[in-house]
């Protein structure tokens, strides 16, 4: 000890003995005895051995575990039998849970998964795309088989209706030069890269069949007359290139949205694309029903019925047959707009079939399938929306996947 500083030495006594004090009070745990300044014992604890005598020495683990065997009830030994005794869990061993199984939650009350950024937009581009859709393919059988007035509304319907969509697309994106970019690579494994492709190939072909309808009101000489001579044929052959792409138009969105992690849209995978090219030929026919007098509609009616099937159908699949996962379908808003979706669809399909010689039901009908088109798609969309917020969506499938592997897993040894 330096002479310069002599209260050290005091000091260090206090804490030490300060520390042997508060160690005392403790259960299961002996005071050291204290020492002089030369390391012999002293005071009342004299006639003690030493602490570090090898007979009375205890280490920090015999103290926790001492401590454990006073803490520990009457009859609670680990060494007692039968107190590790194993259950059987779907055909295995396994030793008993003392606690009970822990419940889900989420992280401060936040979803698991990010939900879909997209807006109402988004769902109003899956109707439009389906309108184009099925409009081209209203127009090619009023082309086919002779009747001006229904290739005349379907064609310009689908250009109108495509428009929209690369409307809602570019608001979606930001920028018009996403779209661009995303041309600079073919996917076939991605939905979105497939589909900007789907676009790009049917939007001009829909356009220059439009275009062509024009042809009747342009000059008959000079330029703008060769022109209008050359246009019904363009408009032919670019009417059928837009009906042979609106079937991938119409159900490539669907599987877009399946192909998302959301729980709804993911477990509904078989059933979207078959939703989506129902709701888009009935959104077809709508516009041959509203657009058509009733002699020239029988496409149209033909149309309606075929699309209702497929959207009746492939609705009821996902609101009963994914399971929780259907809930979402159900409940809230979705279930609403579902709901009137297939009231809508019942009329209209209804009214097309029943008032085929009047033009106001066949208006009438035409109207209940266009609102029963954008109830679908709304519906859909926000079911999807609704089953990415509640974590109970993607916990208690994945638990039911895990038992069923484990179940399967002991069932084949």
């Amino acid at each position: 000890m330096s002479p310069q500083h002599p209260e050290v030495g005091d000091l260090f006594r206090r804490f030490r003995d300060r520390l042997a004090a508060e160690g005392s009070d403790r259960p299961g745990v002996s005071a050291r005895p204290e020492t002089g300044a030369d390391g012999a014992p002293t005071g009342a604890d004299d006639h003690r051995p030493h602490a570090s005598t090898p007979q009375h020495a205890t280490t920090p683990q015999q103290d926790i575990a001492a401590r454990h065997r006073a803490a520990r009830p009457q009859g609670t030994s680990a060494d007692q039998p039968g107190r590790r005794a194993r259950r059987r869990r779907g055909g295995r061993g396994g030793e008993e849970l003392r606690v009970p199984e822990a419940e889900f939650t989420s992280y401060y009350g936040r979803p698991i998964l990010k939900g879909p950024v997209w807006k109402w937009d988004i769902a109003a581009y899956l109707f439009t795309g389906g309108l184009a859709a099925g409009s081209s393919l209203l127009a090619a059988g009023g082309q086919l088989t002779g009747r001006p007035a229904l290739r005349r509304a379907g064609r310009v319907t689908a250009l109108a209706a495509v428009s929209a969509s690369a409307v809602f697309l570019v608001k979606d994106l930001g920028r018009p030069a996403r779209f661009h970019h995303m041309l600079r690579v073919a996917k076939p494994t991605s939905p979105m890269s497939m589909g900007t492709w789907i676009l790009t190939a049917y939007g001009p072909a829909a356009g220059v069949a439009a275009v062509a309808e024009a042809a009747g009101v342009l000059p008959r000489h000079g330029l703008l007359g060769l022109a209008g001579r050359a246009l019904p044929s363009v408009g032919h052959a670019a009417g059928l290139l837009a009906a042979g792409t609106a079937p991938a138009l119409a159900t490539y969105t669907g599987v877009l949205l399946a192909d998302t992690a959301v729980p709804s849209w993911h477990e509904a995978y078989p059933e979207l694309p078959v939703i989506f090219a129902g709701s888009a030929l009935a959104s077809g026919a709508a516009v041959g029903l509203l657009a058509a007098p009733p002699a020239q509609a029988g496409p149209a009616r033909r149309m309606a019925v075929a699309g209702a099937a497929l959207e009746l159908y492939g609705t009821h699949r996902v609101e009963s047959r994914l399971g929780l996962l259907s809930e979402p379908y159900r409940l809230g808003r979705p279930g609403r707009l579902l709901r009137a979706a297939r009231l809508l669809t019942t009329g209209g399909v209804a009214g097309a079939l029943l008032g085929r010689r009047s033009r106001v039901v066949s208006g009438l009908s035409g109207v209940a399938l266009l609102a029963a088109s954008v109830a679908t798609r709304f519906g859909i969309f926000y079911g999807g929306v609704a089953s990415a917020r509640d974590p109970r969506y993607t916990v208690v499938p994945q638990r039911e996947r895990v038992e069923g592997r484990r179940t399967d897993g002991g069932t084949s040894t």
